[in-house]
């Protein structure tokens, strides 16, 4: 098959690509990096001098011209992250990137406290004038932003602690985040050979291996991996009750009932969605054990903890290469819509995907937007189709960007996470439906089917089995410190609950904790991978329901970014409610479909 511009386009895709950050800065001897991070901090201090102490008297076209000049400072700021911070990810052992990014840090930390003052005196204003502000026609474009301060009025401190805070993130919470990467990034882990001779010494190369048809090199895989964590398992337990207690004291500086409270605000979601979604998907446990008994007695062995990604059959799935998952990718986004896989084509004939293995890069896959440019995918290919649909994942957010970034100001440029989520899962949606479509091998299509349905057990249960660990540990750390033993008898017990008798809980699973970043850098982040899934199963039924004429809606959805309340967007685009109980139900329903079907072939 063609990409979407033609084979030849691809012809450099022989190999995982690396990714070429010159659309950032030419390197860390780049004469404008210099630059940027003088005048940066140039326009902070004229911006401080001009209206400190004055917000009150601006006029609401005033506050909107601010507002411009906010945002080519935050666009600015964000250059100068990204660079060392993606150089960072893709060689954590790379000193000079680290050096770099620390001493970025410190300048926007100075940057943040300079500007702190207009945030604290729009949330000082009186309500009456904060609402003649709201809903100020020349404000328009920036209601939603402004709705989201004034919802964090009551929480503000003084100007000196928040700079205080902020300085002291340098060397508290930030830092253990930081630690944390830089220790895993130096660890080696035993290798691992495979019967055909290959040897797995890195973290992405290892976790590809639970994939493996081998019962013994998934174990021996899944062990290395878990010795590390063993290993340290007392230092990341420090690691995260510390970052856990700075979160305590912060709830009790700004009056916050709780981490979750304060978690739940700045995701724009209600408390009682949020235990709609943890109670909803705890309910439905039954599928997971149902899949993994159905998949246990297929393959006549009880799945243990390193066995739930074992292949269908003892027949390994065919390799795909980094060019042929690519062009299948997008075939996939084309036949959705052409203008879509144009926009995902340009992320590799650009180099704006680092999908290489080595040594030191970062786990796991991300993307990374920088608005005023374009956004940049990490991920470690490893030429099979988990690191295929881990790419449609990463592209899902890319493409997403693309559409805000066309749109959208930089402060309506990050959606609330739930509405973050969309665009990825529904690409590896399409991708699934395309591979089903076109694969000829029954036993790839059996295998596809599974792995769908494995994924979308993931995203109900485990991510939200995640954040139940997490409202474990953020109770916890109110009664004061937690050590390693605790949160290994709180993740080991949790995950005994969603497995049942269905699946043997290994010893080594109690230390797979330290291993998700997401509880140290954002709490609650997970249990959102479970609403957006949910929300994205909703949005994908509808398609498949109304065909092309659904596109429109959902690229509306997708191009509204942080413009609007995502409940209202989503109602408004592509009448889903989240709020609505049966959407959780349905979501679940669908799965329990994919279930019914996978069994129906065996």
């Amino acid at each position: 098959m063609q990409s979407a511009s033609g084979v030849a386009n691809l012809a450099h895709l022989d190999s995982p690509q690396e990714w070429n950050l010159s659309d950032l800065y030419h390197g860390f001897d780049d004469p404008q990096l210099v630059k940027d991070l003088e005048t940066l901090q140039q326009e902070a201090n004229q911006f401080r001098e001009i209206y400190r102490g004055r917000v009150q008297e601006l006029s609401p076209e005033q506050i909107g011209d601010c507002f411009k000049q906010l945002e080519e400072i935050a666009e600015k700021t964000g250059y100068l992250y990204a660079f060392p911070s993606l150089v960072f990810s893709a060689d954590t052992r790379n000193a000079e990137a680290k050096q770099f990014l620390d001493k970025v840090m410190e300048v926007l930390t100075v940057v943040e406290n300079q500007l702190l003052f207009f945030d604290l005196e729009l949330k000082a204003l009186d309500e009456t004038v904060f609402a003649k502000l709201e809903s100020a026609p020349v404000l328009q474009t920036y209601r939603h932003y402004l709705h989201q301060i004034g919802k964090f009025r009551p929480y503000k401190l003084s100007e000196e602690v928040e700079q205080t805070r902020n300085q002291d993130n340098l060397t508290g919470r930030q830092a253990f985040i930081q630690l944390r990467s830089v220790h895993l990034g130096e660890q080696e882990y035993e290798p691992v050979t495979t019967p055909d001779g290959n040897s797995a010494s890195t973290e992405a190369e290892l976790s590809a291996l639970a994939f493996h048809p081998s019962p013994e090199v998934r174990y021996n895989a899944y062990a290395s991996i878990r010795k590390v964590m063993k290993q340290h398992n007392s230092l990341y337990a420090y690691i995260l009750n510390t970052i856990a207690q700075d979160h305590r004291l912060e709830n009790q500086m700004r009056g916050y009932a709780s981490t979750l409270d304060k978690q739940l605000l700045a995701d724009e979601v209600s408390e009682p969605v949020f235990r709609a979604i943890m109670e909803g998907t705890r309910d439905r446990f039954d599928l997971w054990q149902r899949y993994y008994t159905l998949k246990g007695n297929t393959l006549g062995q009880k799945i243990r903890t390193c066995d739930v990604y074992a292949p269908w059959t003892t027949e390994s799935q065919p390799p795909i290469s980094y060019r042929t998952g690519v062009e299948t990718l997008l075939a996939a986004l084309d036949q959705f819509d052409p203008n879509y896989s144009r926009r995902a084509e340009e992320f590799f004939l650009k180099d704006w995907v680092d999908a290489k293995v080595r040594p030191g890069k970062r786990g796991g896959a991300f993307c990374s937007y920088t608005h005023g440019k374009h956004s940049y995918l990490l991920l470690s290919y490893t030429n099979d189709y988990n690191s295929l649909f881990t790419l449609a994942h990463e592209m899902g957010h890319g493409l997403h960007f693309a559409w805000i970034g066309d749109r959208q100001t930089y402060f309506n440029s990050n959606p609330p996470m739930v509405l973050a989520e969309i665009a990825s899962t529904f690409n590896e949606l399409l991708l699934l439906d395309y591979l089903l479509k076109t694969a000829s091998d029954p036993t790839l299509k059996r295998s596809l089917l599974a792995r769908q349905l494995e994924d979308q057990l993931n995203l109900l249960f485990r991510q939200s089995t995640i954040s139940r660990l997490e409202l474990a540990i953020h109770a916890r750390s109110v009664q004061g410190s937690f050590d390693h033993q605790f949160v290994n008898a709180q993740w080991q017990a949790l995950y005994q609950e969603l497995c049942g008798d269905a699946v043997e809980v290994l010893p080594e699973h109690q230390y797979d904790w330290a291993r998700i970043g997401h509880i140290y850098f954002k709490p609650y982040y997970c249990y959102q991978y479970t609403a957006s899934n949910i929300v994205s199963l909703a949005c994908y039924q509808k398609y498949l329901q109304v065909g092309k004429d659904f596109i429109p809606g959902y690229m509306e959805l997708l191009a509204a970014g942080g413009s609007m309340d995502q409940v209202t967007a989503l109602r408004q685009y592509v009448d889903v409610d989240l709020e609505n109980p049966a959407t959780i139900h349905a979501a679940l329903k669908y799965v329990e479909g994919l279930l019914d079907q996978l069994q129906a072939t065996l």
